[in-house]
């Protein structure tokens, strides 16, 4: 771990990326909470005034602070994007480890299941699902957590490892070998995957909410404020461009801070 620490350190791009998702995490924390303002308070005299002194990112069509909204965005985005990816992390080992470890013919139905999810597009599934459930932060991240955990549990399939046939010839049980052996020779494997992963959550969540199918009003997501700013676009840009802003700064801060780790835990992969 202290040399993986040191080779992540060299790598410029992915410390400035940690470095901007933090930034951006505790202004998604803390904004809202010390500001006078409320994300959801309508206030028409003050609508739409562009950005300046009393409001830092203008304000919306309805008055609504869009310093507040844009931080109170981006906490729900991160919050759903961990949320999900906590639940595939869960998902995924416990299916990993039943696949791939036991093998035999459950192995074989449990890959058939995990090929036919696998086949159909993400946002084919995610689509139809909040097409089927009602709106909500719940329905979000049970969408997300749905196709997601396919990636996780593929990392888990090492039971003809070395390390495995060696703890069994030794007469080591099922329990010792998951527990011991298997799990912690892929904690860095997890890691990487749950880095690349959640980039790819927020891109998913912002999707949806950017074609109505996200968080119901008033609450608000980065997709959410990047689909009404969309609606004003030609007349109040600003409306549009700081969550878009936001949004990519932190889409390119995780994929640099993953890559990144993906080069300090597994150095051969940069060799390569």
């Amino acid at each position: 771990w202290k040399d993986s620490l040191n080779r992540f350190k060299k790598n410029k791009g992915a410390v400035i990326g940690l470095i901007c998702i933090l930034v951006i995490a505790v202004f998604a924390i803390f904004a809202p909470m010390f500001s006078s303002y409320k994300f959801d308070a309508i206030n028409t005299r003050i609508a739409s005034i562009s950005p300046g002194a009393e409001h830092f990112f203008g304000t919306d069509t309805y008055g609504r602070d869009l310093f507040v909204r844009v931080w109170t965005g981006t906490r729900y985005s991160l919050f759903i994007a961990v949320v999900a990816i906590f639940i595939d992390v869960i998902v995924g080992m416990t299916y990993g480890l039943i696949s791939g470890y036991f093998g035999g013919k459950v192995d074989s139905v449990m890959q058939r299941i995990q090929e036919i999810i696998n086949s159909i597009p993400t946002l084919v599934i995610l689509t139809l699902l909040l097409m089927v459930m009602k709106a909500s932060l719940f329905t979000i991240i049970m969408a997300l957590s749905f196709t997601e955990w396919i990636g996780m549990s593929r990392i888990l399939r090492v039971k003809e490892e070395e390390f495995v046939l060696a703890s069994r010839t030794l007469g080591a049980s099922n329990m010792f070998i998951i527990f011991k052996e298997i799990l912690p020779n892929i904690y860095s494997q997890m890691i990487i995957m749950i880095m690349m992963s959640i980039p790819n959550a927020i891109f998913y969540e912002a999707y949806l909410s950017f074609v109505g199918l996200g968080l119901p009003i008033p609450m608000a997501s980065l997709g959410t404020l990047i689909n009404d700013g969309f609606n004003s676009i030609t007349i109040y840009p600003y409306m549009m461009v700081i969550p878009v802003i936001i949004f990519s700064i932190l889409m390119l801060s995780f994929n640099l801070f993953g890559d990144g780790l993906r080069d300090a835990l597994d150095p051969t992969m940069k060799e390569m």
